[in-house]
């Protein structure tokens, strides 16, 4: 049987280096400081709080501070795309020589994703997006949404392979049952790495595996 492939989205599916996550990082400080009225000098520090206690800064302004999720999201990712992602052709060849079902499994909105995936000129690779709504925003590592994605998968976690830039998010899937694969600029003990998606079906050759 193939498998079906998960993948993250910032930072694996485009490099970490196109800058773009990072503006979104920037755009999650503004909008604490301009739509909540929070500190400027206590953002970083209610950041690294919120991540801790909540898994990601949408969590503790929710939790603390009333936030509407979807406004939130819809501020964050309101980022000019087109300058920073384009079609990736190897990207797409390599997705298309992958057998099985691919979904795009990320801590960001199903907006967000889709519109990645159209700049890229990847969409059609992909079967469903499941974003932080899907998981009740209980983010990843948390193992809350993994097991919503394999029930709505209706697969067992060894059918899957996970496909993500940040170890502690594997190391959750891997924990659950599930096949895993690191992508980034380097190697992370316990799991099968490539530094790039593009790099992916070398990795998944029998002589390679």
């Amino acid at each position: 049987m193939s498998p079906i492939w998960v993948f993250d989205l910032d930072n694996t599916l485009y490099p970490a280096d196109t800058g773009l996550f990072d503006l979104v990082d920037r755009r999650i400080t503004r909008f604490m400081v301009e739509r909540v009225g929070l500190d400027p000098g206590r953002v970083l520090a209610l950041r690294a709080r919120y991540r801790d206690a909540f898994g990601v800064t949408l969590g503790g302004l929710v939790a603390e501070h009333g936030v509407d999720p979807d406004a939130y999201l819809a501020y964050v990712h309101d980022v000019p795309l087109e300058q920073y992602l384009f079609p990736d052709e190897a990207t797409d060849r390599a997705l298309a020589a992958l057998p099985g079902r691919k979904v795009v499994f990320t801590n960001g909105s199903v907006d967000h994703a889709w519109r990645v995936l159209d700049r890229l000129g990847l969409r059609r690779r992909f079967d469903a997006v499941f974003d932080i709504a899907f998981m009740d925003y209980v983010p990843k590592p948390r193992p809350h949404g993994y097991r919503k994605l394999l029930d709505a998968l209706l697969t067992p976690p060894e059918a899957c392979r996970m496909v993500d830039d940040l170890p502690v998010n594997l190391d959750t899937a891997r924990d659950l049952g599930m096949g895993t694969v690191l992508v980034g600029p380097a190697p992370a003990d316990g799991h099968p790495w490539i530094e790039r998606v593009a790099d992916l079906p070398g990795l998944t050759r029998p002589d390679t595996a």
